[in-house]
């Protein structure tokens, strides 16, 4: 079974309790934009593996698993949506790829960004770094007194100087790609 699909069938049951106090089969096929016979396959699997009950004509309730899964799955969403807005994504459409994106994201990589969310949330979203983030995205010029101070392995008197300057690796961009994006601009 697909760990996509079947993430996606908790979030709908999920939803639907919420909604409704059960998810009905015929809800959840309509909802997926599948036919009862294949929600009720999928159920049974769902069912197998500890995440819900089901029964004939009444639907699915999740179980305490199914309902831990469900909660992550929210988590994870509303972290890869509000990441989306705070670099500047439309909230519809954060919405709408955070539904896509949170079923391909690692472990590791979740619990940086849902720092990441909590920090720039702790820092206030009108933070100096934030707002030069957006002016980039509206000039794609970087708003160079605003950067912040480096530290004394690559000062800024150097920030013209090729992407490679820096002895100690920092600038991830010292790539011959970016270098030729740079130039471009």
């Amino acid at each position: 079974m697909r760990r996509k699909t079947m993430e996606e069938y908790i979030e709908t049951i999920h939803s639907l309790e919420i909604a409704e106090g059960r998810a009905a089969t015929g809800s959840i096929a309509r909802e997926m934009g599948v036919k009862p016979s294949s929600a009720t396959e999928m159920l049974q699997k769902l069912q197998k593996e500890g995440l819900l009950q089901y029964e004939s004509y009444a639907g699915a309730t999740l179980t305490d698993a199914g309902r831990r899964l469900a909660m992550e799955l929210v988590g994870k969403h509303r972290a890869i949506a509000d990441f989306l807005e705070i670099i500047g994504v439309r909230r519809p459409v954060a919405e709408r790829d955070a539904c896509q994106m949170e079923h391909h994201v690692g472990r590791e990589t979740m619990e940086q960004l849902e720092k990441f969310v909590q920090f720039a949330d702790l820092s206030s979203r009108d933070s100096i770094w934030i707002e030069s983030f957006r002016r980039y995205c509206q000039t794609e010029e970087a708003d160079r007194p605003h950067l912040g101070d480096r530290d004394d392995d690559c000062p800024n008197d150097h920030l013209d100087d090729p992407p490679d300057y820096c002895p100690m690796g920092a600038n991830v961009p010292g790539q011959p790609e970016f270098a030729k994006r740079k130039r471009r601009r």
